[in-house]
C-alpha cells in the first residue's frame, strides 16, 4: 500500500480503538506514541483503549479460564513486569505456549465480547499493537458484517510465529518496521496490498524533540552543563543502562564488572520502578560516577546525556535508542524472549552495536567498544538508521480510512 500524498483528508470526527496490553511496556509504549502524533497534528480521530489482556474477565462463562490464566500470569498485570524485575525472564519462555493455549480456549468468547464492543462502540477503525490476538479481533469484526479495517502495528522487530503478531488468514493491515517483517508477511501469504513497510518502530515524538535550554547553549554545551550539575565528569564517556520500566537485578551485576573503568567511564541507571535494585546502586560504594534514577518519563533527556545503551534488546527501547543516536550493547542467548531475539540480530547485522552471550562478559565488551575507532564506527552507523515512522504513521491510518470510506460508500 503506496504511502505517498493523499488524495484527500478525513476531516470528520473519527473513532478509533486501540488494541493493547497491561503488562509489558513496548505495547502501550506504542499506543501512547500513536495517541501524541494525534494530539500533535491536530487530528480529528479520538482514540480510546481496549486491554486485550482483560477481556471478559467479569464474564461468568469465562471464570474458569481466568482462574487457569491467573496462575501463568495471562490475566495478571504484573507478570511480565514481575519476572523482568527480578531477571527471570526464562520463566516467560515457559508459559509462552501456556498463554497461547488460554487464548485458544477463550477465542469464541472473546470474539463474541468483542463483536458486542464494537457493535455498541462502532469505531471508524481498529488497531492492534498486542500479538496473540489478532486472530480474534479479527473474526469479531467480520462477524458484524460491517466494513471496519483492522490494523495489525508491530511493535516488535519482527514476528515469533506462529499465532504471535501476523494471522494470515486474516485481512488485517500490518505495518511492518523491519524488511524481515515485511518478509515474514509476505511468507505467511498476507496480500501484498495489506503490507505497509515503515522506516522502523513507532516511538514516542518526544525522543524527536530538540534540546531547548533558556541560555541558548548548542546541543553539546547543554549536555556537558547538565552532566556536571548531576554530578558527572561533563566529558567523560557516559553509558545509559536500562532495562524497561521496571528495571532488572541484571544491572546491579554491570555495575559491579563495570567498576573496573572509573578512570573513563560513568554510568546512568534508569532503574524504573524497581526501588530495591536503586537503593543498592545508590548505597553502594563506587569509584565510578553514576546516577541513579527511578521511574521517570524523562527518558531522552538521560538518552541525551548519554554516549551509549547497555540493556536487554526491548524492540522500543532500542528504537529509542537509535534515534537519540546511541551505539547499543545487548545480551542474546537461549534465554533471550524469543520476540525480542531478532532486535539483537538486526543490531548486529547493521553493526550499530554488539550483542553479547551474557552481561558476565560485559566489561570485555565495552573494552572493544568504546575504543574510539570501533565506538565512531558503531555511531556512524546508528545516524544512518532514521527511523521516522510515527511520522509516517498517519498519513498510514488515513489512507486506510479513506479506502474504507470508499468502499463503504459504494
Amino acid at each position: 500500500m503506496k504511502t505517498s500524498q493523499s488524495s484527500s483528508v478525513i476531516e470528520k470526527k473519527v473513532l478509533i480503538d486501540v488494541l493493547v496490553l497491561r503488562g509489558g511496556g513496548g505495547h502501550y509504549a506504542t499506543y501512547d506514541a500513536l495517541r501524541a502524533i494525534v494530539e500533535q497534528k491536530q487530528l480529528p480521530w479520538e482514540l480510546s483503549v481496549t486491554f486485550a489482556d482483560t477481556i471478559g474477565e467479569s464474564s461468568s462463562e469465562d471464570k474458569k479460564v481466568s482462574d487457569v490464566s491467573s496462575l501463568v500470569g495471562r490475566a495478571s498485570d504484573n507478570f511480565y513486569d514481575q519476572i523482568q524485575k527480578n531477571g527471570l525472564g526464562w520463566i516467560h519462555l515457559l508459559t509462552m505456549h501456556l498463554h497461547k493455549l488460554i487464548i485458544k480456549l477463550k477465542h469464541n468468547i472473546d470474539v463474541r465480547l468483542l463483536k458486542e464492543k464494537w457493535h455498541k462502540q462502532q469505531p471508524d477503525l481498529i488497531i492492534s499493537v498486542v500479538p496473540f490476538h489478532n486472530k480474534a479481533l479479527w473474526e469479531s469484526v467480520k462477524e458484524l458484517k460491517k466494513e471496519i479495517p483492522v490494523v495489525t502495528i508491530l511493535a516488535d522487530f519482527a514476528d515469533s510465529p506462529p499465532a504471535y503478531w501476523i494471522e494470515p488468514k486474516t485481512k488485517n493491515y500490518v505495518v511492518c518496521g523491519t524488511q524481515k517483517a515485511v518478509e515474514q508477511a509476505q511468507g505467511l501469504g498476507v496480500d501484498k496490498e495489506r503490507i505497509i513497510k515503515t522506516s522502523g518502530l513507532i516511538i514516542h515524538p518526544r525522543f524527536y524533540q530538540s534540546i531547548k535550554d533558556s541560555h541558548n547553549q548548542t546541543p553539546e554545551d547543554y549536555r556537558r552543563h547538565q552532566r556536571k550539575r548531576l554530578g558527572l565528569s561533563p566529558d567523560c564517556r557516559t553509558g545509559l543502562v536500562l532495562f524497561g520500566a521496571n528495571g532488572s537485578k541484571v544491572m546491579l551485576d554491570i555495575a559491579k564488572r563495570l567498576e573496573c573503568f572509573h578512570k573513563n567511564l560513568q554510568l546512568i541507571f534508569l532503574c524504573g520502578r524497581n526501588q530495591e535494585v536503586a537503593t543498592f546502586l545508590t548505597q553502594q560504594k563506587s569509584l565510578q560516577k553514576r546516577v541513579v534514577v527511578t521511574f521517570t518519563k524523562d527518558i531522552p533527556y538521560y538518552m541525551h546525556l548519554a554516549d551509549f545503551f547497555i540493556g536487554k534488546p526491548g524492540n522500543v527501547s532500542v528504537s529509542e535508542a537509535l534515534v537519540m543516536n546511541l551505539p547499543l550493547i545487548v545480551e542474546n542467548n537461549f534465554l533471550t524472549l524469543p520476540q525480542e531475539s531478532y532486535a539483537a540480530q538486526w543490531i548486529q547485522d547493521n553493526e550499530v552495536g554488539i550483542t553479547i552471550s551474557s552481561f558476565r562478559h560485559i566489561h570485555k565488551a565495552v573494552e572493544n567498544f568504546i575504543e574510539p575507532e570501533n565506538f565512531a564506527r558503531y555511531r556512524r552507523n546508528v545516524i544512518a538508521i532514521n527511523n521516522k515512522a510515527v511520522f509516517e504513521i498517519p498519513e498510514i491510518l488515513n489512507n486506510i480510512l479513506i479506502k474504507s470510506r470508499d468502499i463503504n460508500h459504494e
